[in-house]
């Protein structure tokens, strides 16, 4: 469950919203707030005004992995295998467990070749798979991605995709341009100069934005 109540902070402004579902996509126009609502639910920053519950708890009791839209920008070590491992590592793990979570996050993510590597010698696509396996190399209870999928090629977002989808993270949340992908969610959240102004089932929600570029293109060629 995740539960908000009288949110404000920045843009955002959100009187109420309470969601129960498990892959939750983030849409919206630029601008409207949707970085700094994951932000919050992150726990990377603390609202101005309100309260953000994940699993009744706020998002500092709760074990959240985060992926940014630019990872060059939030990976800190210079080495895949330390990157993947700085979460068990901060959480003091013992140095067995954490090889073995760092092992078992790289082939999830399909990366156990990038291990010895330096992070300045992979690709972007190779970064954000790095990112996603730091993400989740302590099976986060919340995974939170904030638009991840923006400049990947198809086959490296497919990857993306599949490792979220078999997570077994309590939710997710996925800010993502693509309509096809939040078509596939379990409930949408459409924002709007900070404000929510439709949630629901995709059904319902793609209902509302028929006529505007928010309608996932699939559906298009479908209906």
């Amino acid at each position: 469950m995740i539960d908000i109540v009288d949110l404000r902070h920045r843009l955002v402004d959100i009187p109420y919203l309470t969601v129960d579902a498990r892959h939750i996509a983030v849409i919206g126009p630029n601008g409207s707030g949707k970085t700094t609502l994951l932000s919050v639910c992150a726990g990377i920053e603390e609202p101005r005004a309100g309260t953000v519950r994940l699993l009744r708890r706020p998002p500092s009791a709760v074990k959240v992995g985060w992926v940014g839209e630019f990872p060059e920008r939030t990976l800190l070590f210079s080495r895949v295998y330390d990157e993947i491992a700085s979460t068990p590592r901060f959480r003091h793990y013992p140095c067995r467990e954490t090889d073995e979570k760092v092992g078992a996050a790289a082939v999830k993510v399909g990366i156990p070749h990038l291990l010895g590597k330096k992070v300045s010698a992979l690709s972007g696509g190779e970064k954000a798979l790095v990112a996603l396996a730091a993400a989740c190399a302590d099976d986060p209870e919340v995974l939170v991605l904030d638009e991840a999928d923006s400049h990947l090629d198809a086959g490296t977002a497919e990857r993306v995709y599949r490792v979220v989808q078999e997570s077994t993270a309590a939710h997710v949340l996925w800010c993502t341009q693509s309509m096809d992908t939040a078509a596939g969610a379990d409930y949408v959240l459409f924002m709007e100069g900070g404000l929510v102004r439709h949630h629901g089932t995709p059904e319902e929600v793609f209902s509302a934005l028929e006529e505007t570029c928010f309608y996932p293109t699939m559906w298009r060629v479908l209906r």
